[in-house]
């Protein structure tokens, strides 16, 4: 068990890592201004599906590591030695699969959903924040047709030293310049709220006329969206949801063959981590015995554990387009659990009982 937990660690790490230099991971930051803790907590609520992912393949390598360490120490030559039936040789590691797939089910069923539809809410919400898509510090930027700003410097929703120039209507031009300015709400709408500066239009005969102001608000709702849907996909939903969408919504009704596709591959896919620890054991206790090591063997296990992987992935895409097809999800890892519980436990015994048998020479011998 800590060798799965200290492999699976390992490889949710090395992902982490590795979807946390993503750039739209690093425009939370960069872009959206957001803090370091978002950025994390953006990471944390990733880690769930990255495991979900990576657990069969964790398992298989944690039981080939442990079981050719038991072998090279001659721990199951002792344990077969002293009469333990194949199935009693592999029991722990089924026992330790078995467990795995229960822990993953519940993470497919409950953790990963949630945390993928709290990882889309933040996300959202990072990338729609009003201050962060309003002004840049240091820049000019246009919104739409008729807003344009600039900011001196800008910290979370403060900003000191604006300039906005509101064009929306040519006759009535406008240019906003304020010691600071903050984002606000007004009777429920978005509004940037200018402090200590001028207001300055054209008149027709083209002087510049300029109203000071202590305080003017400038209205946003016309540039800023801030009702964005937030679009709830596969990975987002829990199982009711996949099986059961809303008919009366488009978005679901075009893509309910790939939520049942989705809810049953996070059904089958705890199935492949007893086909992997299977995998495993074959390649090390699947043989005769060899003073040499098993490289070969687990090295051609390993060939089979990574084409399972990708079959399953290749099985749940073609799900997707034609729901018929969901059934292979399970057929797959079943498949590989009976043919390596066949070569390993059925052949052997087999072969016990062949040589058991009696034969005419023997028979004549007593």
């Amino acid at each position: 068990m800590r060798t799965l937990l200290a492999i699976v660690g390992g490889l949710a790490l090395i992902a982490l890592l590795t979807q946390g230099l993503a750039q739209d991971r690093l425009d939370l930051i960069i872009e959206n201004r957001q803090s370091v803790v978002v950025y994390l907590w953006v990471s944390v609520l990733a880690t769930p599906q990255i495991i979900s992912l990576l657990m069969p393949i964790a398992l298989f390598i944690a039981t080939a590591a442990a079981l050719n360490v038991a072998h090279r120490d001659n721990e199951v030559v002792v344990a077969q030695a002293s009469g333990m039936s194949n199935w009693q040789v592999a029991s722990p590691v089924l026992r330790l699969a078995t467990l795995a797939a229960i822990l993953h089910l519940g993470l497919n069923l409950w953790i990963q959903p949630g945390a993928s539809r709290e990882l889309r809410q933040t996300v959202s919400e990072a990338s729609t924040d009003l201050a962060s898509s309003l002004v840049r510090e240091g820049m000019f930027m246009t919104h739409g047709e008729g807003l344009t700003t600039f900011a001196g410097r800008v910290n979370g929703t403060e900003i000191t030293f604006l300039v906005a120039n509101d064009s929306r209507d040519p006759k009535n031009e406008a240019t906003f310049i304020a010691k600071t300015a903050f984002v606000s709400e007004v009777e429920g709408k978005p509004t940037l709220i200018l402090r200590d500066g001028q207001r300055q239009t054209l008149r027709s005969n083209g002087a510049l006329e300029s109203l000071t102001f202590q305080q003017s608000p400038l209205e946003l709702g016309a540039f800023v969206n801030d009702q964005k849907a937030v679009v709830m996909e596969e990975s987002d939903r829990f199982l009711p949801e996949l099986f059961f969408p809303d008919m009366n919504n488009y978005y679901d009704v075009k893509n309910s063959e790939a939520f049942q596709a989705e809810g049953h591959a996070r059904m089958a896919a705890p199935l492949l981590n007893v086909a992997m620890a299977m995998l495993a054991i074959f390649a090390v206790l699947g043989g005769d015995f060899s003073r040499r090591g098993y490289a070969k063997r687990i090295a051609m296990a390993s060939g089979g554990a990574l084409l399972l992987r990708l079959l399953a992935f290749q099985t749940t895409a073609a799900a997707a387009d034609d729901s018929d097809l969901n059934y292979l999800q399970y057929v797959l890892p079943m498949f590989v659990i009976g043919l390596v519980s066949f070569f390993y436990f059925v052949v052997p015994a087999l072969k016990r009982r062949r040589l058991r048998a009696p034969t005419p020479a023997r028979m004549r011998a007593a």
